[in-house]
């Protein structure tokens, strides 16, 4: 049972739910006057004040439902205006209803839900009261959607599942520390502070967070106000995705029982302390946040009202690149290009670490600017919050999302002196196979490559004379047990980039095309 209430806190592994999407928020809009009535028919279209005449109930009916749509996802639209007590999908119908702890929770989410179009899957959906007081389910026939709403509301009264699982008893045992030590695996999209705030707010009240990255993996310390509710959190969300199939929480207890925090920043946060100063030149805590963390409250989202809690998850979801936006376009701008060195072919190599180029056009009247083009805006996201900021040939290059939905191929016959190319049918895309291991291997830019598909020939010396000549220091080298890979340190990241641009897919002989990546790891 401990499974389902992961998936609810943070997203079902399997399938495209996620905790914070802002699929789920949208921009305010007046679509709340499609709504139509509880009987389905879209011809008798309500507005807005009729809908309000509507006799309030806390069952609400949703209507317009994706395909596929799961329990979680439906819970997830109730989820920031209070108890979820019960739930009615009506899948062959693209409809559920939802049952609220009170009235007043689900008269808050109509409101809210009247100023901002509902989406779930980035399909607006529409909501309205039901003519039902309470809902009655048959118990065996909506078992899967039961089991999720126990877990919830376990999670919610800040308990865990009642089921005779080694996590439930588990749970039993004595909690060491308020602190807990977070690693965040396959990191393809940035979690920020707030992000992390978020998600473990949902189990008692997050007092101190601090982030850092060590051994290039992103970590925090995060602090709870109680040991039991540190362990409440480890249990449930320990080994799952903040987003869809990446961003993996490895969760363990710290040997520390207290979190010093200096400054309120992107960095660190003390919701016990708001006055702090921002230090570092980084942005301080917007005032009005800092002044409802003053607020006495079990969380972020209990500090605001009901109504500002689902703009504060939308805002906290806003400020992540995030994945699942199919409106993204796949088109990157670079600029700040070394115009005397850059080609296609050192762009395509270095973005391709994070998705595949298929096409790439450095610009014709300004040469230190590129249109790159990937295969989805989830690779652009992935290859711009990884590669902005970073140097290219001696330039801190910017990376940022293009207006541009597609780059154009040259007129045929055109000679655009080969400044664009199509690399659709190259061989050296790196995620063309689905659940290729390399979505599981996606780091930022390092000092430390990985290398493999050595031949077994080739020696230390030689890759060091190699990786030398691409104009950097080799600081240290290490083979793997099998000698077919290996890690190799350059003395900056930079070094690493170029290297990498110069000697990923290099021919070692015998048709052995060395590959190169960046790694988490140090030697």
């Amino acid at each position: 049972m401990d499974g389902i209430v992961s998936d609810v806190a943070v997203g079902v592994k399997r399938g495209s739910d996620e905790l914070l999407s802002s699929s789920l928020y949208s921009s305010p809009s007046s679509g709340m006057s499609n709504i139509v009535t509880a009987n389905g028919n879209d011809s008798k279209k309500l507005r807005v004040e009729d809908r309000m005449d509507c006799p309030p109930s806390r069952v609400l009916h949703i209507r317009k439902l994706p395909n596929e749509v799961s329990e979680t996802e439906v819970i997830a639209l109730g989820l920031p205006f209070g108890k979820v007590t019960n739930i009615l999908t009506l899948k062959g119908k693209n409809q559920a209803f939802l049952e609220l702890g009170t009235e007043e929770a689900a008269m808050t989410m109509i409101n809210y839900y009247t100023a901002v179009t509902p989406h779930v899957r980035n399909v607006p959906v529409f909501i309205q009261y039901s003519n039902h007081k309470e809902l009655k389910t048959d118990s065996a026939g909506n078992q899967r959607a039961q089991a999720v709403l126990q877990a919830v509301s376990a999670v919610q009264a800040g308990g865990t599942p009642t089921s005779g699982t080694a996590a439930s008893e588990s749970a039993l045992t004595p909690a060491p520390s308020p602190v807990l030590r977070i690693i965040i695996d396959n990191m393809f999209y940035p979690v920020t502070l707030d992000v992390l705030q978020q998600i473990f707010s949902k189990f008692g009240t997050v007092m101190k967070i601090i982030t850092f990255t060590k051994n290039n993996q992103f970590q925090a310390l995060l602090q709870f106000n109680d040991p039991v509710n540190a362990q409440q959190a480890k249990l449930a969300l320990d080994g799952q995705n903040i987003y869809n199939a990446c961003c993996t929480l490895r969760i363990d207890f710290s040997k520390l029982v207290n979190l010093n925090v200096k400054y309120n920043n992107d960095k660190s946060r003390d919701y016990t302390r708001p006055e702090l100063p921002a230090g570092d030149g980084q942005p301080a805590v917007d005032p009005s946040v800092a002044a409802a963390f003053n607020k006495d409250s079990s969380s972020l989202l209990g500090a605001l009202s009901p109504l500002s809690a689902a703009a504060a998850a939308a805002a906290a979801a806003g400020r992540v690149a995030l994945s699942g936006h199919s409106g993204t376009s796949g088109v990157l701008l670079v600029s700040n290009l070394n115009e005397e060195m850059v080609t296609p072919q050192s762009l395509f190599t270095l973005f391709g670490v994070y998705g595949d180029a298929q096409r790439v056009k450095i610009l014709y009247n300004k040469k230190d600017s590129a249109l790159i083009q990937m295969a989805d805006g989830n690779q652009a996201q992935l290859a711009m919050s990884h590669l902005n900021g970073q140097k290219m040939y001696g330039k801190i290059i910017r990376v940022t999302l293009s207006k541009h939905q597609t780059v154009q191929l040259p007129r045929e016959g055109l000679d655009d002196q080969g400044l664009t190319k199509d690399f659709t049918n190259s061989p050296l895309h790196r995620f063309k196979k689905p659940g290729s291991k390399n979505f599981q291997n996606i780091f930022p830019p390092s000092a430390t490559l990985h290398l493999s598909n050595i031949p077994q020939d080739i020696t230390e010396e030689d890759l060091r004379v190699l990786f030398s000549n691409s104009g950097g220091t080799v600081k240290a080298f290490k083979f793997f047990q099998d000698h077919k890979m290996a890690l190799l340190q350059m003395s900056t990241v930079e070094e690493a980039i170029q290297a990498l641009i110069d000697l990923h897919n290099y021919n070692m002989g015998d048709n052995h095309h060395l590959r190169v990546s960046f790694s988490k790891s140090t030697i």
